[in-house]
């Protein structure tokens, strides 16, 4: 039997806590009507990252639809990973005039940074989480 018919396809998830959804979601709207940005660490394997910490980032583009973190913002955020014993395993953006889909841009950036992407909507005021393997692919969130 050909194996493409086989294989069952892996759902993937990334797991926040109430609280830290609570940050993300104030830290989105506090920067309206710019986009707002964080770094995720924490820990991950095949199927499921688990969000330890959320770090908070500034968008130095200062614009409504794109982002940009600093470099040193950056460096700072993956010493601090290191430092903590964890792992960058995720990006969080918000998109404050649009759905939480990944942007081409978004969708140009996600192939160099292979992690999870949660993406916060100001419209409908929903989160979701996206990872790119051959095409985007959504995550599903769990809340604890």
């Amino acid at each position: 039997m050909d194996g493409r018919f086989c294989r069952r396809r892996v759902d993937l998830k990334i797991t926040l806590t109430e609280s830290q959804k609570k940050l993300l979601i104030e830290h989105a709207e506090n920067e309206k009507p710019n986009e707002a940005c964080a770094i995720l660490f924490g820990i991950t394997n095949d199927t499921n990252s688990t969000v330890k910490e959320v770090f908070l980032t500034e968008n130095i583009e200062e614009s409504p639809t794109n982002f940009t973190i600093s470099n040193e913002q950056l460096i700072e955020g993956y010493r601090l990973a290191e430092e903590k014993r964890m792992e960058v395993i995720g990006i969080f953006h918000s998109h404050p005039d649009s759905i939480a889909f990944p942007s081409d841009t978004d969708r140009k950036f996600m192939l160099g940074n292979p992690v999870v992407w949660v993406i916060y909507s100001g419209v409908s005021k929903d989160m979701k989480a996206y990872v790119l393997e051959s095409d985007i692919r959504e995550a599903t969130i769990e809340i604890l």
